[in-house]
This record gives C-alpha cells, structure tokens and sequence, in this order.
C-alpha cells in the first residue's frame, strides 16, 4: 500500500490489521504527532499511544461507514445497466400515473 494512500483504504484490509499498516506507513508523521502531544499534554508516549490508535481507528470506520452509500448507487446503476439489453416493455404514462397506483385512495 502507497504511503500517500487515502485513510479509508487502510480500512480495507483483510486481515484486520489496517491500523497496523497505517501506522507502517506513516510512522514518522505519527512519531512527531505524539511527539506534540506529550510536549503540550505532559503525558508520556506509552499513556497517549491507545487514545491516538483509538482516534485513528474511528477515522478509519468513519471512512468506510461514509463509503457506503456510494457504494449502493454505483451498485444500483450497475444493476440497471444490466438491464439495458433485454428489450423490455417501457411502462406507459398511465401505467405510473399516480391514479394507477392508488387508484380512488390516491
């Protein structure tokens, strides 16, 4: 994986480890993040790595979960062009005109 690959693509592995990876990949960028954060936190790097692993790993949920919508739509026109060639009738106006539909509850 590319170092300049997108969070949510850290997500996406298989073997549950994408927080490990992310970490391998932007191992210097997160050194001098923790680096700040014990300067202005006077915590130490061993007390602020589990709530630095806990953001990262809701970043990376909040990707996938804000990926999934689009993942239907593309899957919907998918399955829609799928479609295309099997010269099905097209419904007429009337057919889905809302007095069709709910008849006299309409």
């Amino acid at each position: 994986m590319s170092i300049d690959a997108p969070l949510e693509d850290f997500g996406r592995n298989e073997n549950g480890s994408h927080l490990q990876e992310f970490e391998k990949a932007h191992k210097k960028d997160l050194e001098a993040i923790t680096a700040v954060l014990v300067k202005i936190t006077h915590h130490t790097p061993q007390e602020i790595k589990p709530h630095l692993d806990a953001m990262l790993s809701r970043l990376v949920e909040s990707e996938k979960a804000s990926d999934l919508p689009r993942k239907r739509a593309q899957a919907f026109r998918e399955w829609v062009e799928s479609h295309r060639g099997m010269n099905l009738p097209n419904l007429s106006d009337e057919a889905i005109s809302r007095e069709s539909i709910y008849g006299e509850r309409g």
